[in-house]
């Protein structure tokens, strides 16, 4: 049996904060500006009770909908987020009972961000190929605007709320449809992108929640989340060439033989700049970032639906997947389209 992508489909929070709202709020920053860093007209903000269960409670159910499968048929449940419910249980096991799953179904949660697409898939993949599971919802919902102090332009302009659900089931095939994969983890970066309050090693403290202003005008405490967006570019700029270049040796392709390039859909300046540095043909690299934002570990499935509904993903593609961020962790697979169709406006 081989693991296939069957569907994806994802939800996003009704309140948007535009560009231009955030202009507003930053005089010194024209909506000019913040569009030419970042390539986000828009982000979507989860209400204060809404959480990423909440969101990812609504893409299931476009799924089912959709017919792509029915909650009785799935077996095993990945949730992947770093916002959760509670700090414990396991969102994912709610989700099981929210969604009405078989009890007799396997959930769990793994705290990863941008590279969490990635790393789902062969979770899901090393589930179903060894006889555990047939049909897999993986789940990437964040609610990263709830870690940000409205303060923070750095952060702000960037990040966006989403869930994205994708469907992988078992197929009896001789091919393989996902695969080869790289993974990396440098937990030295780990401080360049960090919540640094609220945790076991440092809980929250009425110090933690004190206020502080940095040389660039940014507010937040220990209790937001903070982001040296100069060491994650630099380490962008070094790991992302790196681990395309492994993920084309290890398969034995080259670009003639990739339909397209989905990477985290970080900002649009980033992408460029790597695009160029890696020599990824233009025709044959995606960005969908301008009505969301930054989603973080939904990005990459969301950015695969609009390309589906585009036509730019048809059966039989061949798509490059690359997921880097918070960790430092990265990840690259190879995705052989055999899913259901998305007729075009169908979000």
């Amino acid at each position: 049996m081989k693991a296939i992508v069957k569907a994806i489909e994802y939800a996003l929070p009704e309140k948007v904060l535009s560009t231009a709202q955030l202009a507003s709020e930053f005089p010194e920053w024209s909506v000019e500006k913040i569009d030419a860093k970042t390539g986000i007209r828009e982000r979507h903000i989860a209400a204060p009770d809404e959480c990423a269960s909440d969101l990812a409670v609504s893409a299931v159910k476009k799924l089912f909908a959709s017919g792509a499968s029915a909650p009785e048929s799935i077996d095993f449940l990945l949730l992947c987020t770093q916002t959760p419910d509670y700090l414990l249980p396991t969102t994912a096991c709610l989700l099981q009972e929210r969604l009405r799953l078989s009890r007799q179904c396997g959930a769990l949660d793994f705290n990863l961000g941008s590279s969490g697409f990635i790393h789902g898939l062969g979770l899901a993949q090393g589930l179903i190929e060894t006889g555990q599971a047939r049909n897999i919802l993986l789940i990437t919902a964040d609610t990263y605007s709830k870690l940000i102090h409205p303060r923070d332009r750095s952060v702000r302009t960037i990040f966006g709320d989403a869930a994205a659900v994708t469907l992988i089931s078992a197929e009896d095939r001789r091919e393989a449809f996902l695969g080869p994969y790289i993974h990396g983890t440098d937990g030295s970066g780990g401080p360049h992108l960090m919540v640094p309050a609220g945790g076991m090693r440092h809980p929250r403290t009425s110090e933690s929640l004190e206020e502080k202003e940095d040389e660039s005008g940014n507010v937040r405490s220990a209790a937001n989340l903070y982001m040296n967006g100069l060491e994650i570019f630099d380490f962008t700029l070094t790991v992302v060439p790196q681990t395309v270049a492994a993920i084309l040796a290890k398969s034995g392709l080259t670009f003639d033989d990739i339909d397209l390039v989905v990477f985290h859909q970080a900002n649009q300046s980033m992408l460029e700049h790597l695009r160029r540095k890696i020599g990824i043909p233009a025709n044959k690299f995606y960005i969908c970032l301008a009505h969301c934002g930054n989603t973080v570990s939904a990005t990459i499935p969301i950015a695969l639906k609009h390309a589906l509904a585009e036509g730019r993903i048809r059966e039989g593609s061949r798509v490059l997947l690359v997921g880097f961020g918070v960790g430092y962790s990265w990840g690259a697979t190879l995705l052989r389209w055999s899913g259901s169709y998305f007729p075009p406006g169908a979000f």
